[in-house]
C-alpha cells in the first residue's frame, strides 16, 4: 500500500522561502509521476509542479522561476523549494503520485495516491 506524507508547511512573510518534503513508501514501480498540488479556501485544487521518473519537470505559470521540484530517488522523497513567496501562494499543499502519464497535464484525477496536505501561509 502506497503512503504519502507531506511536511514543511509554515507561516512566512512575503518574499520568504520554504521547502516542502514528501515521503513516499510502498511505491515499487520504476515509471511514475510525482506532483505537488495546492488548494486555497474556496478555490479548486490546482497543479503546481510535477516530475517524472526520467527527471522531466513541469511548472504552473504562476510559480515558474520561483518554485523548484526535485526528488531523491533512493530516499523515495520529493521536495518543493519555494522562493519569493507571495500571499497568493497561501494554500494547503498536497503531494501525489501516479503513473508517468499523469505528468502530461494538471488533471488531479490522473494521480492515484495523495497525502493529507501541509499548510503554507504567506503573510503580506
Amino acid at each position: 500500500q502506497v503512503q504519502v506524507a507531506e511536511s514543511g508547511g509554515d507561516t512566512v512573510q512575503a518574499g520568504g522561502s520554504l521547502r516542502l518534503t514528501c515521503e513516499v513508501s510502498g511505491y515499487t514501480t520504476s515509471s511514475y509521476c510525482m506532483g505537488w498540488f495546492r488548494q486555497a479556501p474556496g478555490k479548486e485544487r490546482e497543479g503546481v509542479a510535477s516530475i517524472d521518473s526520467d527527471g522531466d519537470t513541469s511548472y504552473a505559470d504562476s510559480v515558474k522561476g520561483r518554485f523548484t521540484i526535485s526528488k531523491d530517488t533512493p530516499k523515495n522523497t520529493l521536495y518543493l523549494q519555494m522562493n519569493i513567496l507571495k500571499p497568493d501562494d497561501t494554500a494547503m499543499y498536497y503531494c501525489a503520485t501516479g503513473p508517468k502519464a499523469a505528468c502530461g497535464g494538471w488533471w488531479a484525477g490522473g494521480y492515484n495516491n495523495w497525502g493529507q496536505g501541509t499548510q503554507v501561509t504567506v503573510s503580506s
